[in-house]
């Protein structure tokens, strides 16, 4: 048990009495961290989470963004990073199955699947295991089920070593008015649990997930992974959506984190009802289960729908008709306490405001000063340090991933992988860019900075395409809150974030806190892992790729000195020190709206392609854009203030590289009131900047291909 002595006081002062074993497994689980968020709820607060286009912010499965006047999208990311350390396969693939539940469980159908993940150097095998083995976990899962895996983002770091991180986002499409809440409002209602049937599988997961790991966790631990059944997961999809098309439900969750204990729990606490829960009507895989056990399993594929008990033979044929086992486990109650049931024995009684909403925990903080020594460095030279940049796992194609990802399963899919973002079409007008990022080194060095950068440039991507940032999801990875250091990076990260987010007016609508990720002292770089959804007209879709030659290129946004935390100095020189590139949110925002408002302007098409400025400087913008079409470019790039290798590889924020058709040149450059400066034209099949040239084949050998030499 991991209640506090503290928290077991504040129990029984409640009830007025000591607990029973099962009560005090099931408070246990709801008061953990991965349940209650009892250290991060105080912070989370302070994120925007309504705007024009939001329906629903947290507080749900998932959040709604208003994308048509018919369709919402449900959106919600989750980690599965402890489970996926011990078992990676299994813990990726439940990782997934996861976050499709809780879209299902808004009404919405599955589209599109991404992720963000971590791990340790490469070159290590058992990072090496765990990389091959997520992957596989997520390709295995999302191909299986139908959803495709659209984009995602990777880094290798040794904070991961020990900690991998898996964070999932999935986007799912429903009609206004047929969104389901997680709720239940109407006594006499009946819980009918239905998918696949409950073991010993997952028990004790979430506080599993609120603990440090140690080098014993792989085999202690491994009982609390769930056991992934994307077949079965298939077939709940399909009869989820029957129920729901067919039967006014009331409210429906899926039983994650927590099982039957969270799910219940919450669905009545929301509509400040009580539940009953008949112990012997759930089905069980395994004989002699406990009381305990059957409360606290965390099996996976299992759905709690609240009906109408006139509505329980229809539902019970379309689950018999997907072949899925389904039964009605309890009922909507007046007043506000959870009573499990044996045999008609009452076994457990606690109030359901007890269970859902334990109270937060005002922990100490300690500011970390930021490392302001001036480092200079000194550069190899161009020929190699760009080479080996490309190189480089963290910028090298992620090909060897996404090629096992089915991400043109369900059609919708009209920019693939290895673009800023995707893009989806939602119907013959609107498209939806998708995105994940994060920057791990910029968060650790300047936490503010760092983590509103991760908005920023996820925001950069989505606007890259042509699309208007509508809203943000988050998973947020952190070490131990009690440590005070570490929550006040929590802290400081997520003031940064909504500065971001809220000039943007793309509210947070939904996350996930992820605290605990540090074993025995090795401790994970802070990771906001972000996920943005962008919406746009079809017509305004653009690519990072060249497409003629002679067009020119122009650089929007200004370039400062900020080589420091860049992946320039991590590949190298083996750095992760100084202060991370400043968030300049006026200069931010008004480029993301130039770029916007010239595309969309742009009725001839003469903005040819678009790219955001990220990880490895304009360099590697470059490069990608050589690569990614074959075309070459020939580019200068001046300014009096830096030297060659800061305006090559500083990672400063807020730029955009922009082709322009020549003959169209000086009308685009008369509609632009921000810094922009033409630095050269498509032209040849080689990478000539600032007199330095580089073939189509060097870069393109240096780029791909590296991945596979490593998992070969």
């Amino acid at each position: 048990m991991t209640l506090a002595d503290s928290e077991i006081k504040y129990i029984e002062e409640i009830l007025g009495r000591k607990m029973n074993e099962l009560e005090e497994g099931m408070l246990d689980v709801m008061f953990s961290e991965h349940c209650s968020y009892k250290s991060s709820r105080p912070f989370l607060r302070a994120f925007p989470t309504e705007g024009e286009n939001i329906i629903l912010g947290p507080g749900d499965d998932a959040g709604l963004v208003s994308v048509t006047d018919k369709y919402a999208l449900a959106v919600g990311m989750e980690s599965h990073n402890h489970p996926s350390a011990i078992e990676p396969y299994g813990g990726a693939g439940t990782g997934i199955g996861g976050i499709l539940r809780d879209i299902i469980s808004m009404g919405a159908m599955p589209i599109a699947l991404l992720d963000s993940l971590r791990f340790g150097p490469i070159e290590d095998e058992k990072s090496k295991y765990l990389f091959e083995h997520v992957v596989k976990g997520i390709s295995d899962y999302g191909n299986r089920v139908g959803v495709p895996t659209v984009a995602g983002e990777i880094e290798f770091d040794e904070s991961f070593r020990t900690n991998p991180l898996v964070n999932v986002m999935c986007v799912g499409l429903v009609e206004k008015d047929k969104i389901v809440r997680a709720q239940a409002p109407n006594i006499g209602d009946v819980f009918l649990l239905m998918g696949g049937t409950t073991g010993r599988d997952g028990i004790h997961g979430v506080t599993f997930a609120s603990e440090e790991l140690t080098s014993d966790s792989e085999t202690e631990d491994r009982p609390a992974v769930q056991v992934a059944d994307p077949f079965t997961k298939k077939r709940v999809l399909e009869a989820s959506l029957e129920i729901l098309e067919k039967i006014n439900v009331s409210g429906v969750k899926d039983l994650g984190g927590g099982g039957l204990t969270c799910c219940i729990s919450e669905l009545v606490d929301s509509s400040q009802n009580g539940a009953l829960v008949d112990l012997r009507a759930i089905p069980l895989r395994e004989t002699g289960m406990t009381p305990y056990e059957i409360m606290l399993s965390e099996s996976q594929e299992r759905m709690v729908f609240v009906i109408n008990p006139d509505d329980v033979k229809l539902a019970q044929e379309i689950c018999d008709k997907h072949e899925i086992v389904s039964s009605v486990i309890g009922e909507v109650i007046e007043g506000n306490n959870m009573i499990i049931s044996d045999e008609g024995e009452e076994i457990a009684n606690l109030p359901t405001i007890l269970l859902a909403d334990p109270p937060s925990i005002d922990r100490p903080l300690e500011e970390i000063p930021e490392d302001t020594e001036k480092i200079t460095v000194k550069d190899p030279g161009l020929h190699e340090s760009l080479p080996k940049l490309l190189s480089s796992p963290n910028i090298a194609s992620k090909q060897w991933v996404y090629k096992q990802y089915d991400h043109e399963v369900q059609v919708r899919t009209v920019v693939k992988p290895g673009d800023d973002a995707a893009v989806l079409r939602i119907d013959d007008e609107t498209a939806i860019a998708l995105t994940t990022d994060s920057n791990t080194i910029h968060t650790k060095l300047s936490p503010f900075d760092g983590a509103a950068g991760c908005v920023a440039e996820a925001i950069r991507n989505v606007i890259s395409m042509g699309a208007t940032p509508y809203a943000v999801v988050d998973c947020l990875n952190f070490g131990n809150p009690e440590t005070p250091k570490i929550l006040w990076q929590f802290k400081t990260a997520i003031e940064g974030m909504s500065l971001v987010a809220e000039k943007f007016n793309a509210p947070v609508i939904s996350g996930n806190v992820s605290f605990y990720n540090e074993t025995e002292g090795i401790k994970i770089n802070p990771t906001p892992a972000v996920g943005v959804i962008g919406v746009e007209n079809i017509e305004n879709i653009r690519t990072l790729d060249f497409k003629n030659e002679g067009d020119k290129i122009l650089l929007i946004g200004k370039t400062y000195d900020e080589l420091t935390g860049s992946e320039y100095h991590r590949t190298i020189h083996n750095l992760e020190k100084g202060t991370a590139p400043r968030i300049r949110i006026d200069e931010e925002l008004a480029n993301g709206q130039t770029i916007l408002k010239l595309i969309d302007e742009d009725a001839d098409k003469n903005i040819t392609a678009v790219h955001d400025v990220s990880a490895g400087g304009i360099a590697v913008a470059l490069c990608e854009m050589v690569i990614k079409s074959g075309l070459g470019c020939e580019v200068n790039l001046v300014d009096d203030e830096l030297d060659k290798i800061q305006l090559l590889y500083s990672e400063s924020h807020a730029r955009y590289i922009v082709t322009v058709k020549a003959d169209a040149v000086d009308d685009i450059l008369s509609k632009i009131d921000v810094p922009v400066e033409v630095i050269g034209e498509v032209k040849g099949t080689s990478l000539n900047v600032n007199g330095h040239e580089f073939s189509f084949e060097e870069l393109d050998n240096a780029y791909h291909g590296v991945i596979e030499k490593y998992m070969m």
